[in-house]
C-alpha cells in the first residue's frame, strides 16, 4: 500500500512538472513574439516644416538666386511653422547627396546629376537616390569657360598644363568641365586643378593666380561682368567635333552664347547648357507642403529680382523633368494648373 501511494505521488509530481514546463514554453513563445514586435521600429515619414534649401557657392548663380527663392517661399507659404533657409553648399551632386542623407530638404541641381542620382550612375554609381522629386525648372545653365589677358590661352586645347578652376567637388560645373576637357583628351593630372566655386575662381583670375575657370552659370553672369571691369575677359568656344562628342557622352546640349550677352564679346561662343531645377525630399516634405511650396514659387516668381528669375515661369516649369519623378505635391499643383 505504501508503495502504491509513493508511486501515485511520483506520477502526480511528474505530471505537474511536465505541465509547468509546457506552460513556460508557451509563455516564452508569446513573450519572444511581443518582444520582436516592440524591437522592430515602425517605418514612418519624418515630415518637417523647418527646411533648408541647398544652393551652391556664393560666387555662382545658385546662392543669390536660392536666397531670393527662400524669401519668396517664406512670404507666401501659409503653413504653420514653415520656414526655409538657403545655405551655401557644393551645389548639384552635394545637394542631392544631402537630401539622400536627410540633411537638407530642398536642393538646386542641374537635371543631369539628378538623373544620375536616380539611376545610380556617374557620381552616384552604386547607389540609387529615390527619396526626392522634381519640383520645377529654375533657369537654363550655360557653361562659360573664362580666361583673361596674359595667360596665352586662345582655345580649350591650350588649357593643358595650365592652372584651371573646375568647380567644387560634387558640382554640376565640375562634372561638365571634366566632360569638356576629356573631349579634348585632357585628363586629370594634365593641368593644375583648383576645385572651387566661381566666386573664388574669379578673384584668382583677377589676381593672376589661375589661368582659366569653368563656370556653369546663368547668362549673363554678374560675376563675369564684375571680372570684365578689372581684366580683359575671353570666353572659350567648344569646337564642333568636341561638342558632338560631349552631347553624345554627357547629355549636355549645345548652346550659342550670343555676341550681345556681354559688352566684351565680339562674336558668338559655342558652349553647352543644361537645366537648373529644384528638387525636394519626398521623405521629409509632405505632399501638402510640396503643393504649397510649388504653388507659392510659380505664382510669386515675379517677386524675384535676380536676372535668372525671368526663367522661372509656368511655361518653363517642366523643363528638365523628363525621366525624373515629380514630388507628389508638385504633381498635384501642376495638374491643377494644367501644366502636366
Amino acid at each position: 500500500m505504501q508503495m502504491k501511494k509513493m508511486l501515485f505521488l511520483f506520477v502526480t509530481l511528474l505530471a505537474m512538472l511536465v505541465f509547468a514546463a509546457c506552460g513556460a514554453a508557451d509563455e516564452g513563445g508569446e513573450g519572444a513574439g511581443e518582444g520582436a514586435a516592440e524591437d522592430t521600429p515602425e517605418v514612418t515619414e519624418d515630415f518637417r516644416t523647418d527646411l533648408q534649401l541647398g544652393t551652391g557657392s556664393t560666387g555662382g548663380t545658385y546662392y543669390p538666386l536660392g536666397t531670393e527663392i527662400a524669401t519668396v517661399l517664406n512670404a507666401n507659404v501659409d503653413v504653420e511653422g514653415f520656414n526655409v533657409s538657403a545655405i551655401e553648399t557644393g551645389a548639384s551632386v552635394d545637394n542631392l547627396a544631402r537630401i539622400a542623407r536627410g540633411e537638407i530638404q530642398l536642393g538646386m541641381t542641374v537635371h543631369l546629376p539628378a538623373l544620375d542620382a536616380l539611376n545610380g550612375q556617374g557620381e552616384f554609381e552604386g547607389m540609387n537616390v529615390e527619396n526626392f522629386g522634381f519640383m520645377g525648372h529654375i533657369y537654363p545653365e550655360v557653361m562659360q569657360i573664362i580666361t583673361v589677358d596674359g595667360t596665352g590661352i586662345d582655345s580649350i586645347a591650350d588649357l593643358e598644363g595650365k592652372r584651371v578652376a573646375i568647380g567644387p567637388p560634387g558640382s554640376g560645373t565640375q562634372a561638365a568641365a571634366k566632360a569638356i576637357l576629356a573631349a579634348y583628351g585632357i585628363e586629370d593630372g594634365d593641368y593644375d586643378s583648383f576645385e572651387e566655386g566661381f566666386g573664388d575662381a574669379r578673384d584668382r583670375l583677377q589676381n593672376g593666380q589661375i589661368d582659366a575657370s569653368f563656370g556653369l552659370l546663368g547668362l549673363p553672369a554678374s560675376a563675369v561682368e564684375e571680372l570684365a571691369i578689372q581684366r580683359d575677359v575671353k570666353i572659350l568656344s567648344i569646337d564642333d567635333e568636341q561638342l558632338a562628342q560631349i552631347e553624345a557622352d554627357s547629355g549636355y546640349l549645345g548652346y550659342e552664347i550670343p555676341a550681345d550677352a556681354y559688352p566684351f564679346l565680339n562674336e558668338s561662343v559655342q558652349t553647352v547648357t543644361a537645366y537648373a531645377v529644384l528638387v525636394g525630399s519626398t521623405s521629409q516634405i509632405s505632399e501638402e507642403l510640396g503643393y504649397e511650396i510649388t504653388k507659392a514659387l510659380f505664382e510669386n516668381a515675379g517677386d524675384i529680382t535676380h536676372a535668372q528669375g525671368q526663367h522661372l515661369t509656368k511655361e518653363n516649369a517642366l523643363n528638365g523633368a523628363e525621366g525624373l519623378p515629380l514630388h507628389p505635391g508638385t504633381e498635384r499643383y501642376f495638374e491643377e494648373a494644367g501644366l502636366n
